[in-house]
């Protein structure tokens, strides 16, 4: 395994250029370190000046920069850590959708099995976010099974584990779905599907440099070295240790010999950029296509439930169809027998025809006296069908008009009963009902009195009707200015109602914060109380050690034993003093989270009592007292207008 790949991957830092140690002089930058370490076992616990970073303290003390100094190597800042601040947008929603997205067509694609969507992805439950972890943390162990117990403590510990640069907090693991909450969760999840993929890429396309080439370095150890590289960074290290900021050149000296050494191609570069920024192009117009077009799970739902539908539609048709098969062959075999019927009736014709014509051949009657008497009924037979198409004409005739006799009556009935169903909806008929104003809107039909049986109702309806109509619009539009007016009253109180809300979810918020906070200090002092004890048990193991060597000399035992009493002494003495600070400082900080509550609900109680009362002052006047003045004004106006009138 190379030196080099394995710096490389245990390291966090971004860039290749060394870590430069930031100037102790500045406030909140570094953690103070204690003068005197004579003693043995002396505690170093010290207060963190006020910052923003945090950092731990250095293992080979401090050193200073100035003008004219060198500047401190990067092992003088071993061991410092500091909170990253967090460069992706989590409150911006269309970040979050987008997270989202990515999520839910990861799990689409590598065959998550429960179902899901964008839809039950804006709000998971603490099951679902379980199973989508296991799922997406199967990738890189795949005999991972999550703990039915303490999974708050498991997840960040895997996230810190494989090197997540952001805390995950125990109580985030409780609310999954919460607002605040859900954006780190999601951005956490792609992150980890941003490996994966990481991952699988490196995995298929390995990296050019493979582990026989050696690019002219030297071989120790089994470990390749990159000579152009580590020169290249000595050079750079040698360069700001003395006071340079800028590496332009060496980054051209050393990017002229890689394209030299491995021969690459600026066209081929180019044309590999220019590839990438049409991919990036085409990428972009399809997520905006995508999202401009419907959802295709839902189209196809709908295609898929319109098919169901036409097959049914089919099915009932081939039944129907079969139905019509079976009449028409039942038709079929009566029409056969009608036939066979018909075959015996003609010949039974035959052998009456032929019977009639012995009979005719053997009467008494002349040939002139048939054919006379044949037309004689051929006449009378004329005569029959001719008054016959006519009493047919007449019955025709008839029959239309009774159509549209019957026809004309039930449209009259029909009309007749909307305007009777309207009328009881309206409260006209009978003449009982509060609308009707002693006046018979009832219409009766009797088609025996003739054809104006229905006009006198018309100077009996019409008048009222429109008399009516007009005072129900006059109403209607009073009745819509009262409405607007009281819509706008509304209006302004929810408005009020929200701002008085926002302002209780934002004290609610900063009293949570505050909460955090304490816990977090009580924690970082049961670390410090634990640490005294483990060096309480390290200088109690040191003194059973000094009194195991009592065989060396009596005289030289008691000097020792002396002497680890008078350093115990000094070291209980020291813990006893800071565990006292420690004590009184975390008095002071709930003293001071305990006023600030207090405060806080003391300017809740007002508030409340401000809005109690402004709502009392609100409801004690009553909105629709101008209504009532103006309602009675236009009375007053309209009777003026009544008896001028009169």
């Amino acid at each position: 395994m190379r030196r080099s790949s394995s710096t490389s991957r245990s390291s966090c830092r971004q860039s290749i250029q060394p870590l430069r140690v930031q100037d102790t002089n500045k406030i909140g930058l570094h953690t103070p370190q204690p003068q005197d370490r004579t003693g043995f076992g002396k505690l170093s616990v010290g207060k963190h000046a006020p910052g923003t970073l945090e950092r731990k303290s250095s293992f080979f003390g401090k050193r200073t920069s100035g003008p004219g100094s060198l500047r401190n190597s990067q092992y003088g800042g071993f061991g410092s850590v500091e909170k990253i601040k967090e460069p992706r947008p989590l409150h911006d929603k269309a970040f979050i959708q987008q997270c989202i997205r990515q999520l839910c067509d990861f799990l689409l694609t590598y065959g998550y099995g429960p179902t899901v969507s964008m839809k039950s992805l804006q709000t998971p439950s603490v099951k679902d976010f379980l199973k989508i972890f296991s799922f997406v943390y199967g990738f890189f162990c795949h005999s991972y099974e999550l703990p039915s117990s303490k999974f708050e403590e498991e997840i960040p510990r895997i996230f810190k584990e494989l090197g997540y640069p952001f805390p995950l907090t125990k109580s985030s693991m409780y609310t999954v779905g919460a607002p605040h909450t859900w954006p780190q969760i999601v951005a956490s999840l792609v992150w980890l599907i941003d490996c994966f993929k990481l991952y699988s890429a490196l995995k298929e396309n390995p990296p050019s440099f493979d582990e026989g080439q050696t690019l002219g370095g030297e071989t120790e150890d089994e470990i390749v070295h990159n000579k152009p590289f580590l020169d290249y960074v000595i050079k750079c290290y040698d360069h700001f240790m003395r006071g340079g900021d800028t590496f332009e050149e060496f980054d051209a000296e050393i990017q002229s010999k890689q394209k030299d050494l491995f021969k690459i191609d600026e066209n081929r570069i180019n044309a590999q950029e220019a590839e990438e920024k049409r991919l990036n192009e085409e990428i972009a117009r399809r997520e905006k296509e995508r999202e401009s077009e419907p959802d295709r799970l839902v189209t196809l739902r709908k295609l898929k439930s319109s098919l169901q539908a036409d097959s049914q539609k089919y099915d009932a048709y081939m039944a129907t169809l079969e139905s019509h098969s079976s009449s028409i062959t039942q038709k079929s075999k009566g029409i056969t027998d009608m036939l066979e019927a018909a075959a015996m009736e003609t010949e039974a014709l035959k052998q009456e025809n032929t019977r009639l014509g012995h009979i005719c051949d053997n009467q008494k009657y002349s040939v002139a006296d048939i054919q006379r008497l044949n037309s004689e009924r051929e006449e009378l037979q004329q005569a029959v069908n001719k008054e016959t198409k006519k009493l047919e004409a007449e019955q025709h005739q008839l029959w239309n008009e009774e159509l549209k006799y019957a026809k004309g009556k039930e449209a009259i009935e029909t009309q007749l009963e909307d305007y009777h169903k309207l009328a009881r909806k309206l409260k006209l008929i009978p003449i009982s009902t509060e609308n009707s104003g002693v006046i018979d809107f009832e219409i009766k039909f009797n088609p025996d009195a003739g054809q104006n049986c229905l006009v006198k109702y018309k100077t009996q309806i019409q008048t009222p009707l429109i008399h009516l109509t007009n005072k129900t619009n006059e109403e209607i539009a009073n009745a819509t200015k009262k409405k607007i007016a009281l819509e706008d009253t509304l209006e302004q109180v929810n408005t009020m109602e929200a701002d008085r809300n926002n302002s209780v979810k934002m004290l609610s918020e900063e009293a949570q914060k505050l909460e955090e906070i304490v816990q977090q200090k009580i924690k970082e002092a049961a670390e410090e109380e634990e640490k005294g004890v483990k060096e309480m048990e390290l200088l109690e193991k040191h003194k059973f050690l000094l009194e195991s060597g009592v065989n060396e000399g009596v005289s030289e035992a008691m000097k020792e034993l002396q002497e680890i009493r008078c350093r115990y002494q000094v070291v209980t003495q020291i813990t006893s003093e800071e565990s006292r600070k420690v004590v009184e400082n975390l008095q002071h900080i709930l003293e001071l989270i305990s006023t600030h509550v207090e405060s806080v609900e003391k300017y809740l109680a007002e508030q409340n009592d401000k809005i109690d009362r402004e709502f009392d002052e609100f409801m004690s006047e009553d909105p629709l007292a101008t209504l009532r003045e103006i309602r009675d004004s236009y009375k007053m106006k309209l009777d003026t207008l009544n008896t001028s009138d009169n």
